[in-house]
């Protein structure tokens, strides 16, 4: 694990470490916003892992509410639609996103690049509830991922375990569009992922059952949208990839990148699972 600045596990200007430690912004129940709900479905049949979400499995499963800006100010609306669904059956717990997008680009490959300087998904889940021991995972539109393990929050002094893997984890992404073509217009991607009971044994304390009926976990998802401009017949980040995080605590300075989520946060700090919405196992 690294510990140059640059670090996301090190670094107090990058908003994906939890960088609000130490403010009253960055502590629960400081005006945070109603987490929100979502009834996770037993499935039937296990739904394709394929990115498309056009199996029955997939089409017979709530979509979530749309996202929102992670303040959860309205005056700061997302630019394009994100929604979730999930559902799970005795062997895994299925999560498919499907992001609105008219110029689908990435640039990072190699796995567990730090994927948020990309275009994004991402998906927090804390099993027993008690904001520590909690599992991140990060996609691109090229299908790179990224895990991670947090004992425990950033602003409570946690080190992220990185590179970590739920064993048996898959991913797929589709692109309804073409990838880093800006002579047209795309419609979006989506991103299914299938994380088997046996593999998330990891972040249960062991256990490799599925939920029971009625059992809640923390969760949320985010979305981090940056702005592009085409150059060179190609695109290219605003602010180009390689810009220095800005220094200062995360929900202090004006953010260059959008971050959509679920569930609000109240400030720009993903790292806060007392702020998660609930997913209601049924």
């Amino acid at each position: 694990m690294s510990s140059s600045p640059s670090s996301p596990f090190e670094s107090s200007s990058d908003p994906h470490s939890g960088s609000s430690s130490g403010s009253a912004a960055g502590r629960p129940g400081d005006g945070a916003p109603k987490g929100r709900k979502y009834a996770c479905r037993r499935v039937t049949a296990s739904p394709q892992i394929d990115g498309t979400l056009g199996d029955a499995a997939w089409t017979s499963l709530p979509w979530s509410e749309e996202f929102v800006d992670i303040t959860g100010d309205p005056g700061r609306a997302p630019r394009f639609r994100t929604r979730f669904k999930m559902g799970w059956d005795d062997e895994c717990l299925y999560v498919g996103a499907d992001l609105e997008e008219p110029h689908v680009w990435g640039t990072l490959r190699e796995m567990h690049s730090r994927l948020y300087e990309d275009n994004d998904f991402e998906l927090f889940l804390d099993p027993d509830g008690d904001g520590r021991d909690y599992y991140e995972l990060e996609v691109n539109a090229l299908e790179t991922r990224w895990e991670l393990f947090l004992p425990r929050p950033y602003r409570e002094g946690g080190r992220a375990v990185s590179p970590f893997e739920i064993p048996g984890l898959r991913v797929a992404v589709s692109v309804r569009g073409t990838v880093n073509d800006p002579r047209d217009v795309d419609e979006g991607w989506s991103v299914a992922i299938a994380l088997p009971w046996s593999g998330l044994a990891r972040i249960r304390n062991g256990v490799s059952t599925p939920p029971r009926s009625g059992e809640v976990w923390r969760a949320n998802f985010s979305r981090v949208q940056w702005r592009h401009e085409i150059v060179d017949d190609a695109y290219r980040r605003i602010p180009p990839h390689g810009t220095p995080w800005p220094t200062g605590q995360a929900h202090e300075y004006e953010h260059q990148e959008d971050n959509w989520v679920w569930s609000p946060q109240g400030v720009v700090n993903m790292h806060i699972p007392d702020r998660w919405g609930e997913i209601v196992f049924s």
